[in-house]
């Protein structure tokens, strides 16, 4: 019998359905029985990572501790199970293709013909069962990515029926996740896509376990049924996930399902002990009943697409739960930043946020609103691009040097106060040679960060290629600009503060990457903090002009 129990959570009929969230739902409920769990990602796109993608193709991408740059869904798991995770939670196709060829040309198949089964599905199995080795888990939930039926997905697929087998039915379960959706019409849930989907699993040789059925409206006790019957599970196995007004409340949906005791029913693991859930919940009655609003400006190139910056706005429900806050984000596209968009909307604001992304496109827009926040004392965040950004605009129009810019942008500046990292002028490859992962980083006492995390050093997340250069660093202090954090080994600016300002911090590093429901990140908490200590300033100011 293994010692590692496998969940596979697998999807069809439609992306898009939250896979990543039943999947992190479910890790909460184990976890909060007392197991230790883990969840891995497996992607079927051939990238390496999703590190060269657009964030209009893919979401952002997610920075791991080590330096993995992941799919968004890792950000859930850590958001839910406040567990880190790392390089080995997300696996892609191209990855896989990789070491398989890298094994080849080292001659390591000993002159085998090289083929999709059993050398792709060998390496596919060795990086799920990776993390059971390890012996740090007691259940490793596994995501598929795409859905059934996909060409790509074929080969994941594979791997999952020949791990079922060679573990056995206790040992390894697998969750289809599918839609029944609701014709209005006919007035009436339909089943049949669910059926095909389970139908095409089966073709591959995999029956599902468990069916999660995305679904609109109440499923009704004939519709289990005919699931049920249709598509081999046992009625209490068919699980309802109908849409709610948070992804937070997806856990006690789920235990209300009972997808928690079905589970460990047929891992034939224990489900005496009742999943202890009073922090999760305490965060979501704080969540749903928040004391007052404050409107934050989220300034950005990728607007459009919230899943852009899906981190920051989960950090933003963290922090806004912490401080019984509504945090309402505004988008604003920095590309269109006129006048207009500062009287009409900027303007209105209880904060500013700048985001972080790569490229020109955009950046005069977010150095107009960096200015807007400075000298109209308004709560700014700048993250990493965001931080670049404060430090150009203060180059430009407090220090006086006004062809101040960073050579990602005009590599021939007279006044590049952002430069290329010297680490990464040889660099051929973009994928993967960026600064990644966890870094130290030195606080200054007395600073507003210090008192932040009442610590003197910190440890944050990095993804990046330029920096603060250091070369302008005393010409741009001696104007005014105050450098409170830096990094001991290299002494590389981290963090940067304003004089005469309440509350302007710019941080090169990713603080959103390590905020979760159990932990809301220290910097987004006293952000929002300032942001509502503002609203609170304007409204006296409105009521005294009154």
């Amino acid at each position: 019998m293994a010692d590692t129990k496998y969940i596979f959570v697998t999807g069809g009929v439609s992306s898009s359905l939250g896979k990543g969230i039943i999947a992190a739902s479910l890790a909460k409920l184990l976890q909060a029985r007392g197991y230790r769990v883990t969840i891995q990602k497996l992607d079927p796109y051939i990238n390496v990572d999703p590190g060269t993608l657009n964030p209009y193709e893919h979401g952002e991408c997610y920075v791991t501790d080590d330096g993995a740059e992941t799919d968004l869904d890792l950000g859930h798991y850590e958001r839910f199970l406040n567990v880190n995770t790392s390089q080995a939670n997300n696996v892609t196709t191209g990855r896989i293709y990789q070491s398989v060829i890298e094994k080849e040309r080292r001659g390591e198949f000993l002159g085998k013909t090289v083929q999709v089964v059993p050398h792709i599905t060998n390496e596919i199995k060795e990086r799920i069962k990776h993390l059971g080795n390890t012996g740090d888990y007691d259940i490793i939930i596994t995501e598929i990515g795409g859905t059934v039926g996909d060409i790509e997905s074929l080969p994941y697929i594979e791997s999952v029926r020949q791990l079922k087998w060679e573990l056995g039915d206790e040992n390894a379960l697998v969750i289809h996740l599918t839609l029944v959706p609701y014709l209005s019409a006919a007035g009436e849930l339909k089943t049949k896509p669910t059926q095909h989907s389970v139908k095409t699993l089966m073709e591959s040789g995999i029956k599902a376990d468990i069916l999660v059925c995305r679904t609109e409206h109440e499923l009704s006790d004939d519709l289990r049924e005919k699931l049920a019957l249709f598509c081999n599970v046992r009625k209490e196995a068919v699980i309802q996930s109908i849409d709610a007004s948070t992804i937070y409340d997806v856990p006690n949906l789920m235990l209300e399902e009972g997808l928690d005791t079905i589970t460990l029913s047929k891992l034939n693991l224990s489900a005496e002990t009742e999943p202890v859930l009073t922090r999760w919940n305490e965060f979501l009655r704080r969540h749903k009943n928040p004391k007052a609003e404050v409107t934050i400006g989220l300034i950005g190139k990728y607007v459009e697409l919230q899943d852009s910056y899906k981190s920051i706005l989960e950090a933003f429900i963290h922090a806004g739960a912490e401080n019984e806050v509504k945090v309402r984000v505004e988008p604003i596209h920095s590309e269109f930043i006129s006048q207009d968009v500062i009287t009409n909307k900027i303007s209105k604001l209880d904060g500013l946020l700048v985001a972080p992304g790569f490229g020109e496109r955009g950046i005069e827009g977010k150095i107009k609103a960096v200015q807007y926040a400075r000298e109209h004392k308004i709560p700014f965040l700048g993250i990493c691009l965001g931080m670049q950004m404060a430090v150009i605009e203060f180059a430009r129009n407090v220090a006086g040097l006004k062809d101040a810019n960073s050579t990602e942008m005009q590599a021939d500046t007279s006044a590049p106060v952002i430069s290329l990292m010297e680490d990464q002028k040889d660099l051929k490859n973009m994928g993967g040679t960026m600064r990644l992962g966890s870094w130290a980083c030195d606080l200054k006492p007395g600073s507003i960060v210090s008192g932040v995390y009442d610590s003197e050093t910190i440890s944050e997340r990095h993804r990046h290629r330029y920096e603060f250069n250091d070369k302008y660093r005393a010409e741009l202090e001696k104007a005014g600009l105050k450098i409170t954090g830096t990094n001991p080994k290299t002494g590389l600016v981290e963090i940067i503060e304003m004089e005469d300002h309440p509350w302007f911090v710019g941080v090169q590093y990713h603080p959103e990457y390590k905020s979760t429901v159990a932990n809301p990140h220290p910097l987004f908490v006293a952000y929002v903090q300032a942001a509502v200590k503002y609203s609170q300033s304007k409204s006296s100011a409105n009521v005294a002009h009154d």
